[in-house]
């Protein structure tokens, strides 16, 4: 938990990025946008952020990254939502029992009828302790991305002046295998593509919303650690996802810098899966 501004907030993935231009992503999840392009390569709590709501399936909106339970006292940003509430304290990755958001006060209702999907092109994590101080990139392949988080929306009255808010909350798991090769225990849970209508499908049963919050999409991840520049929430200058490292696999010919060095901002997708088909692109 940390203060910020007077607001409480929790979070365990807590900064993400997103620099597809506008045009691939409204192509990648065929929908439309309903604000000017957008890049932020360090989305952090608070921020506006391009979600797609179960209310509007084809329409990308801008939502505030955290949410608050309707029935807060105080002033609180949940960034995520823990798949399993309660359960596997341990957060075993062999973990495939119930998952208690369905009963967690601030969740039970969006789960059931206020789900959408959280776009990203890459998620920023680090070691359990270090965390920040010692941040990694983590990407997938460039065939994959953008992607979509697991997440929830909520809208509330602003209890200082009254106004109606809306922000989303990102659905976790225990940790991917890229995750746990630096030491981190939580992951935010990727949609499989394939998923993703039926993830903002509001007659979905209950039963398959569980299901869906089981097992993470297998994407070729990879990650490499970038500047603790990162940190600082007010900075989102693209010089943040500059590798201050080598990749943890860097056999793969494909480092998530080149999405932003073949077109300023993000490229196709079939320029991408070009790119990553000939010899490693050099870096900023």
């Amino acid at each position: 938990m940390k203060i910020q501004d007077g607001a409480y907030f929790y979070q365990m993935c807590g900064r993400y990025t997103l620099v597809s231009k506008l045009e691939v992503i409204e192509e990648r999840f065929q929908a439309k946008a309903d604000f000017a392009p957008y890049t932020n390569p360090n989305i952090s709590a608070a921020d506006f952020a391009p979600v797609i709501i179960s209310n509007s399936p084809h329409e990308i909106t801008l939502m505030s990254f955290g949410m608050q339970p309707p029935w807060a006292k105080k002033s609180m940003l949940l960034l995520n939502a823990r798949s399993e509430g309660d359960h596997n304290p341990e957060n075993s990755t062999q973990y495939h029992g119930a998952m208690g958001i369905i009963q967690k006060p601030a969740f039970r209702k969006p789960i059931r009828q206020q789900r959408c999907l959280v776009l990203a092109d890459a998620f920023i994590e680090g070691p359990e302790q270090e965390r920040l101080q010692k941040p990694y990139l983590v990407y997938p392949n460039a065939s994959e991305s953008p992607f979509a988080f697991a997440g929830i929306w909520e809208s509330w009255a602003d209890l200082k002046s009254g106004e109606i808010r809306f922000g989303f909350a990102i659905i976790t798991g225990a940790a991917l295998d890229i995750v746990t090769t630096f030491k981190h225990h939580r992951s935010p849970i990727v949609l499989p593509r394939s998923e993703e209508r039926n993830w903002l499908d509001p007659a979905l049963p209950l039963a398959e919303v569980t299901n869906l919050l089981k097992t993470s999409a297998e994407l070729d991840w990879n990650a490499y650690p970038i500047s603790t520049a990162i940190k600082n929430a007010a900075n989102k200058s693209l010089k943040l996802l500059q590798p201050a490292g080598p990749a943890l696999f860097p056999k793969s010919s494909y480092i998530f810098s080149q999405k932003l060095q073949l077109s300023g901002m993000g490229a196709s997708p079939s320029r991408n899966r070009r790119a990553s088909d000939n010899e490693q692109l050099s870096l900023f």
